[in-house]
């Protein structure tokens, strides 16, 4: 009986971490990280607006609203609202290129939209996003629904190996 209790009270974690990993590392990364991703990497100008295009879509279908992706308290690298206005901006700045740009130009252009989505790592260069993006607005949610079944799966195992002894 304490097995089975146990083991009832595991689900809910598996059930959260599943959800949770499929917004971030799924979802997320095919609606907008994985466009950031091949807009940074463009050759060409028309490629790198068509991801933008993409990432900028993102915010505007879910009406994602200025704010900080952090509970507790905030920093400027969890700000949702630069995050936004500096993703139309670069998607602006691409639209304003002309077809007649030099190649020099359209280079730089390029350059600076790589620079400004991606940040140097120990592994690489990164995409740069505020962390927790993938989940926002429901970041609250995420950590109180984590926080409880975190506790009851540490009670679960506690069950669980009880109810083995038995």
């Amino acid at each position: 009986m304490k097995k089975a209790l146990g083991f009832i009270l595991i689900i809910p974690f598996l059930i959260w971490g599943g959800v949770r990993m499929w917004q971030a590392e799924i979802s997320f990364n095919v609606q907008a990280g994985g466009h950031m991703q091949n807009a940074a990497n463009a050759n060409s100008v028309e490629l790198a607006t068509k991801e933008m295009e993409n990432v900028v879509k993102y915010f505007e279908d879910r009406h994602l609203q200025p704010g900080f992706t952090s509970i507790f308290y905030n920093t400027p690298e969890e700000n949702v609202g630069f995050w936004m206005a500096n993703m139309r901006a670069s998607l602006d700045e691409l639209k304003q290129v002309k077809s007649d740009a030099t190649s020099l130009e359209k280079s730089n252009v390029l350059m600076k939209l790589r620079e400004t989505l991606t940040d140097k790592s120990k592994s690489g260069s990164e995409i740069s996003i505020p962390q927790g993006i993938s989940i926002y607005p429901h970041n609250f949610i995420y950590m109180l629904v984590g926080v409880l079944s975190t506790i009851l799966a540490v009670v679960g195992v506690m069950l669980f190996l009880v109810g083995m002894d038995e």
